[in-house]
């Protein structure tokens, strides 16, 4: 189990625009976002990436470096790139579902047009270390920390240098 103050797993994943993100190369001023999403199919993910997109550059403002992550296949991954409004957030793809538990994620298994198996939501922030400072995760596609309560949150931490919490 994942717990704030601790190493979390790297991370390799390639990503639509046919390169590679490894989170132990990330050098953000402050933190590292990441965010699972479940992947195209889900119009959920949609509406949080996009919404994500329109604030990336407070993020950027607070030394915040962003990337969403989905178990899609590329070309799904490509597909979700072009019809989403998402131009300058790196999405990587083929997340491994069996990765999933180190990260604490939940997994479905697809019902109607779902893809047969697929994570559900988790955003992490991540220190320049590669600690865990903080996380939210989700088992269905709702109620997920909005970016302005997030980027209110990583104000206040950096203003008062406060610790993560939930280690104990």
């Amino acid at each position: 189990m994942l717990k704030p103050r601790t190493k979390v797993p790297d991370i390799e994943v390639n990503l639509v625009n046919d390169t590679q993100w490894e989170l132990s190369d990330q050098n953000p001023k402050n933190f590292t976002m990441v965010i699972f999403y479940r992947g195209i199919h889900c119009p959920v993910c949609k509406i949080y990436l996009e919404e994500l997109q329109q604030k990336i550059s407070k993020f950027t403002e607070r030394g915040v470096n962003i990337i969403a992550i989905s178990s899609d296949t590329e070309s799904t991954a490509k597909e979700t790139y072009e019809k989403w409004d998402i131009a300058d957030i790196p999405i990587g793809f083929e997340f491994p579902i069996d990765k999933a538990k180190d990260w604490n994620l939940f997994t479905s298994t697809g019902i109607k047009d779902e893809p047969e198996m697929f994570i559900e939501p988790g955003l992490f922030l991540i220190k320049p270390d590669q600690t865990l400072y903080c996380c939210s995760v989700q088992s269905m596609p709702f109620a997920r920390p909005k970016f302005n309560d997030v980027l209110e949150a990583i104000d206040f931490v950096l203003e008062e240098d406060y610790p993560a919490r939930g280690e104990a």
